[in-house]
């Protein structure tokens, strides 16, 4: 087992989890099996409890693990299926030691940082590092470690220690640091700035560490003062994330893997990168560049795929509703022409009332003006709350979470959640959604297959008692799990694509995989969905997208709105 371990200077947020990511991708590319760890030094044990204003998006994986959106990043670039075990936090490791003391595992030994935290810590990366990612469920040969957080922080210390004596344990041959680090210009001058990374370096060397690549700016200043050679010094200075494999792969970052590590791999054509360049070069014409949000990613990988250029409208729901008409009417006008623009309309997941009524003003515009529209999740419910109160008259339906008391609870709370406890008690991960009909347009876009498995997180659902009512209304829960006893896929009759999912596809969307429900709201905004189902253009789970048709001038490129 090969181990690269990723840390950062000068400041948090340099780009770890890019170059972590870009690193597995090009070793993947040779190929080699890759899988990759997540550390984070806070003391949650995991990402569940987290507001997703103050540390971003919560990502999920198959087995339900609620983790840093860092993971996402490994699972989007390098196409693996990672476990909650790869998100390793301060956290898990104390509460795993102090449960083996509690148990007398350390026979009456003083537990401490040194060697019980560092041991657990090395013995969770080497335990972890050789479980299956891949779908042929080969044993990785390389794990590559990002170490969030920025060197010097008290709170990194023990996996810095426990790294520092890692390296002597798996053999130099075994193990590599690559130390991301900032070279700030201030504008005043326009010259870059090299104290700050010989700084961090100088740290790292001091606590046992000594980087072999880094990734930076000036390289003769950094390789002079850092101790580096100029080769182990790379720039990453890029028009999108998507560039970094291929620019690493250029500064010849595999053949120094190969020496450093002795990897067996040979340098010739790989066919997964020049994929990664041809859907780079579409990213640096149709993308422009948000946050790292998961449904923004699935929307970038679908209009990739299609070659159409994504333009996303953010509308504050709230805005949307009859309380800004009175208070702030310039505003509500803004919003609602943002939303009549737009050629498609996603409402992704989401918690609390806020907004929840415009939300609902925005699904039935999208119903009744025939615009394609997808609901993720509390997405989907409000379209079932919103049919129940415009098309059968139930004007008081609700969700029992925004509404208790509601005379019609068109969505309840799952028996199994417990709302007395924060953490780990919503339906969470992988679960099974099987069609019901042939007749689906998601099932089509999935392959037609009869069943697919999606990832979940969420704590309400579709009352089942009352399912009869909207399919007599032509309202068709097409996907429902196992049992049958739960809704997760809503379709509409006589709409181009009206689509609500209980579950989250952009957990699984890829770069050149793109996810099928996402894929299906460009296609509709596009006015390329009739087609491509005609056509027998779907997204294969296993192949991805397979186009027999091509962007020409029957398909102009052009940019289309999204709200």
């Amino acid at each position: 087992m090969k181990y690269i371990l990723v840390t950062g200077g000068v400041i948090s947020g340099i780009g770890k989890g890019i170059i972590a990511s870009s690193v597995g991708t090009i070793l993947k590319s040779q190929p080699v099996h890759v899988t990759a760890i997540k550390i984070d030094p806070y003391i949650n044990i995991d990402a569940g409890t987290f507001s997703p204003y103050e540390h971003g998006e919560v990502f999920v994986l198959d087995d339900g693990g609620e983790v840093d959106l860092d993971l996402g990043n490994y699972e989007r670039f390098l196409d693996i299926r990672l476990t909650k075990d790869n998100n390793l936090t301060t956290g898990k490791i104390y509460q795993s030691v102090i449960n083996k003391e509690r148990r007398g595992d350390y026979l009456g030994k003083t537990v401490q940082v040194v060697p019980h935290i560092t041991d657990a810590i090395q013995e969770w990366v080497i335990r972890q590092a050789r479980v299956p990612v891949d779908d042929d469920d080969v044993e990785p040969q390389v794990c590559v470690i990002e170490l969030g957080g920025t060197v010097g922080d008290i709170e990194s210390m023990p996996f810095i220690e426990a790294f520092r004596q890692f390296q002597f344990k798996v053999k130099r041959e075994n193990f590599c640091n690559i130390h991301v680090s900032l070279v700030p210009q201030p504008s005043a001058t326009g010259e870059q700035k090299t104290k700050p990374t010989q700084n961090s370096v100088r740290e790292l060397r001091g606590l046992g560490l000594s980087p072999d690549l880094v990734s930076q700016a000036v390289k003769e200043k950094i390789s002079m003062f850092c101790h580096v050679e100029p080769e182990q010094v790379i720039c990453v200075h890029v028009s999108s994330i998507y560039r970094v494999p291929l620019l690493l792969e250029d500064q010849g970052v595999v053949g120094y893997f190969c020496r450093r590590l002795n990897l067996p791999i040979e340098t010739r054509p790989r066919k997964m990168l020049a994929k990664w360049k041809e859907m780079s070069d579409r990213s640096d014409r149709l993308l422009e560049h948000y946050s790292y949000a998961s449904v923004i990613k699935a929307l970038e990988h679908s209009a990739l795929a299609i070659s159409h250029k994504l333009e996303v409208k953010y509308v504050d729901s709230a805005d949307l509703e009859a309380g800004t008409l009175q208070e702030e009417p310039v505003k509500y006008h803004e919003a609602w022409q943002k939303l009549c623009s737009a050629d498609g309309i996603l409402v992704p997941g989401g918690f609390g009332v806020r907004g929840t009524e415009g939300k609902i003003q925005a699904i039935s515009w999208a119903r009744k003006q025939k615009k394609p529209f997808l609901g993720v999740c509390l997405g989907m419910q409000l379209a079932v709350c919103e049919f129940a109160r415009n098309m059968l008259d139930w004007k008081d339906a609700n969700s029992t979470e925004f509404d208790p008391e509601t005379k019609y609870p068109v969505v309840i709370d799952m028996p199994e959640h417990n709302p007395g406890q924060m953490g780990g008690t919503m339906r969470l991960g992988k679960r099974r959604t099987i069609f019901k009909t042939k007749n689906s347009i998601l099932r089509k876009l999935y392959g037609d297959v009869d069943y697919v498995e999606e990832r979940h997180r969420h704590r309400f659902e579709v009352n089942p008692e009352l399912k009869q009512h909207f399919e007599e209304k032509g309202f068709h829960f097409v996907g429902q799990d196992v049992e049958g006893e739960r809704m997760e896929v809503i379709e509409l009759d006589d709409h181009l694509y009206f689509v609500g999912v209980q579950y989250h596809p952009e957990f699984t969307s890829r770069p050149i995989k793109p996810s099928p429900p996402y894929l299906g709201l460009l296609l509709a905004a596009a006015g390329r969905l009739p087609g491509h189902l005609q056509e027998g253009c779907w997204l294969s789970p296993r192949y991805g997208l397979m186009f027999s048709e091509r962007p020409d001038s029957s398909h102009p490129v052009s940019s289309r709105d999204f709200s």
